[in-house]
């Protein structure tokens, strides 16, 4: 009797131990739970104060454009050496990711200030080892939109291919997985949803609103429309 007693007791103290157990593990992953909270968008950078990402018109020629990131990827071609292809976080792991505030002028009469975050383009052009007679940087996105420009603005300045706004990845309407960066140019040079990076010596191309007529420099010093 003494010993089946003491059996039931081992058993006793080795299910409570158990449960214990049981009972840490769920604490530590609730824990872990309430450690991963989502991203907070910030308004306020090093003393600047930020535009709201929804603060905006979405003013794209086909709305926004859902991109599967499983079969997303970003191609540098055309006149180089080396073309490329990678994956959303192949770009992000493999180049230095920076942050820029800068402001987004629209033709439409709104501005807004945001803090930016993505890697140079130069670096992945320069990856990609550009040839000689590479005259111009063409963007290309996922809704067939186009824009160009001459390929000195993009080495000789630290030109970001955003995938970050305000600390947030980028939402759909603005253009996940990349939004360009084109600082002092007005709006419809920064291009979303950007999927071909092409090097070309066609220094005559014009992008969609080039096209109708837009200046084909954007610069905002000058006026948008020729």
């Amino acid at each position: 009797m003494k010993s089946l007693a003491a059996g039931v007791r081992v058993l006793s103290v080795a299910l409570s131990l158990i449960l214990l157990a049981i009972s840490g593990c769920q604490f530590n992953n609730d824990m872990e739970e309430d450690n991963d909270l989502e991203t907070v968008e910030i308004r306020e950078y090093e003393g600047v104060d930020l535009s709201s990402v929804d603060a905006f018109r979405e003013n794209s020629i086909k709305g926004p454009q859902a991109i599967d990131i499983e079969s997303y990827s970003l191609s540098i071609t055309g006149l180089c050496q080396e073309p490329k292809s990678y994956t959303y976080d192949k770009v992000i792991d493999s180049y230095t990711n920076y942050k820029k505030v800068s402001k987004l002028h629209c033709v439409e009469g709104w501005s807004v200030t945001i803090l930016w975050e993505g890697v140079l383009v130069r670096e992945l052009i320069e990856k990609s080892k550009p040839l000689p007679e590479a005259r111009v940087v063409i963007f290309h996105a996922y809704d067939g939109y186009t824009t160009s420009f001459p390929i000195e603005y993009i080495m000789d300045n630290d030109i970001l291919l955003a995938h970050k706004m305000n600390e947030l990845t980028l939402p759909v309407e603005r253009g996940f997985p990349f939004h360009l960066v084109a600082e002092i140019k007005w709006g419809y040079k920064w291009i979303k949803w950007v999927t071909k990076i092409e090097l070309s010596n066609d220094v005559n191309y014009e992008g969609y609103w080039e096209s109708r007529g837009y200046s084909n420099i954007g610069d905002l010093e000058e006026g948008f429309y020729e």
